[in-house]
Parts: C-alpha cells; structure tokens; sequence
C-alpha cells in the first residue's frame, strides 16, 4: 500500500511519475513527507515547481529529512521557495514532525 489519498486519474504522466516517486523513496519518514505533500500540490504546481520537486525527490532520504526537521543546514541551491513550501507544509500537517 503507498499511502497515498488522492488518486493520480485525470494527471499527466509526469505528475503521475511524481506522485508515485513520492510515496516510494525507501524511508517511511520521507513517504509521508514527501507525499502528504504530493497529495495535497500536485495538481497545483507549475511546470518551475514540477523541476524543482524532482530534483527534491534525487536528495537521499537523510539529507532531506535533516533540512526538513532543521538538523542539518539546507544548501543555498535547495533553499528554494517550493523547499520552505515543502517543509511548512510538513511542520503544519504532520504528525511526525519534530
């Protein structure tokens, strides 16, 4: 089971992609990170939000958790505004934040 809630009929392939990348990264942590916020934006995000969320996706698991929970300091190339949408969105939502 992914964990996901919304369903991906009436997305193109690339969200579709996306969303699947999402819910499957290998750290449940970041599953629910990434695809609560999945769920909720990608029918929303523009094609500039749809680059910089695939490049989010090819961070490991550890260094995105650490920007995320304010562990580790985020890079200035990551810091981006979908990032603090990301990470707001995680920090308000979320039953696993710190």
């Amino acid at each position: 089971m992914s964990g996901t809630t919304r369903s991906s009929a009436g997305l193109d392939t690339r969200r579709r992609q996306i969303l699947y990348r999402s819910w499957h990264r290998g750290m449940r942590e970041m599953d629910l990170i990434m695809g609560r916020f999945a769920d909720a934006e990608i029918g929303e995000l523009s094609e500039e939000d749809l680059d910089e969320f695939e490049r989010l996706i090819e961070v490991t698991d550890r260094d995105l958790l650490g920007w995320i929970t304010g562990e580790i300091e985020t890079p200035s190339n990551f810091d981006t505004p979908l990032f603090k949408r990301l990470k707001a969105f995680h920090t308000h939502t979320s039953p696993i934040h710190s």
